[in-house]
């Protein structure tokens, strides 16, 4: 149950987060909007598609930066109400520093229960419209997932390919191999290959076509051969930050298809997969972080309170870079490199809790 003073608090919380929420959507629209105001007049892009695009933009940088905006909303209206004396005035009435952080705990609740919901559905589906404008006015190009690389095909079917040009759908140095068992039973190899979209087939030029049966091997040399194979020029090319168009449940089942398919780069979909849930929590331990430091009156009032909050929550999301990029880089488990923010941060708020709770 809630009480006066609770209830206060949390509208306190409540409203200063949301505020902070539309004054920095200006400041971001304002910003990007000058950034791209020459793309738009190059390439005459209609207003109402301008406006789209801004509505589309504003979930994507705001979830980008909730650590700061859930650090400063906490530090900003605890740090005024220890100024005018109302906590002090709540703590001498008995009630205990653990209880008065209940509608702290209860607005980290809320904030964070509705940016796990926006991350897993809601993003994801503004994200596709806000690339597609954007591969559409300001970049337009799809790059090749990767050079020399595996995929396997179906269960007992790889190719390799050196490389890939996704304009032409050309690709060079092609290999394609069919085992049995532990066996090689057939193998293609060609200098290149070209995908003929009217007739949906690879066609292979100067080609090495070998057919193995335990001893006895079978050589053909062709200078052009169609073939059709299980994969088509959309599985060798990737869309720009194309994992942050899919909801959850695309992107798991996206994952579970490279997986199958033997691909190794999978660090960024399994991070950007499991980033989605470990960031929202970031509430609560920023939230008795952002209430503990501002509870207290010090020398410098407010603007002292603020310079360690935006100072803190900076180190946040700047961990949060870091240790994603030893995921990607090294070989440090996706699910561990998100949580790690979390975790130290978490054992940071206990300490701090524990000090300025006496």
């Amino acid at each position: 149950m809630l009480n006066k003073i609770d209830k206060y608090i949390l509208k306190n919380f409540l409203g200063t987060f949301v505020f902070l929420l539309a004054a920095f959507s200006v400041i971001a629209i304002v910003i990007d909007f000058t950034e791209k105001i020459n793309d738009f007049v190059d390439r005459k892009v209609p207003l109402a598609m301008i406006l789209v695009y801004f509505r589309n933009f504003i979930p994507y940088i705001l979830a980008l930066l909730f650590p700061i905006f859930i650090f400063v909303a906490v530090i900003f209206f605890t740090s005024k109400m220890a100024n005018r004396s109302e906590l002090s005035a709540i703590l001498s009435s008995g009630m205990s520093f653990r209880r008065m952080l209940r509608p702290y705990f209860v607005g980290a609740g809320i904030i964070s229960a509705a940016l796990l919901f926006a991350n897993h559905y809601i993003i994801p589906r503004a994200n596709k419209s806000r690339l597609k404008f954007e591969e559409k006015y300001l970049w337009e190009k799809h790059y090749s997932a990767d050079d020399n690389f595996h995929i396997r095909i179906s269960p007992n079917e790889y190719i390799y390919m050196q490389s890939y040009n996704p304009e032409s759908k050309t690709g060079y140095r092609f290999s394609y191999e069919k085992l049995k068992g532990s066996e090689v039973v057939e193998k293609i190899s060609a200098d290149r290959c070209r995908y003929d979209s009217v007739t949906k087939q690879w066609v292979l030029q100067e080609v090495s076509h070998r057919n193995l049966s335990g001893i006895h091997e079978t050589l053909r040399n062709d200078l052009f051969l169609p073939k059709t194979f299980a994969f088509k020029p959309a599985d060798l090319v990737e869309k720009r930050e194309a994992k942050q168009m899919m909801t959850t449940p695309e992107l798991n089942a996206f994952i579970r298809k490279e997986q199958q398919k033997g691909s190794q780069s999978l660090s960024e979909y399994l991070i950007e997969y499991h980033r989605r849930t470990a960031s929202p929590f970031c509430a609560f331990v920023l939230s008795i972080m952002g209430a503990c430091i501002a509870s207290r009156k010090v020398r410098g009032g407010s603007g002292v309170h603020l310079a360690v909050g935006l100072m803190i929550s900076a180190i946040y999301v700047f961990l949060m870079q870091f240790s994603t990029t030893f995921a990607v880089k090294g070989n440090l488990h996706p699910f561990i490199a998100v949580w790690i923010p979390n975790v130290l941060f978490g054992i940071l708020a206990i300490f701090i809790y524990k000090r300025y709770s006496r």
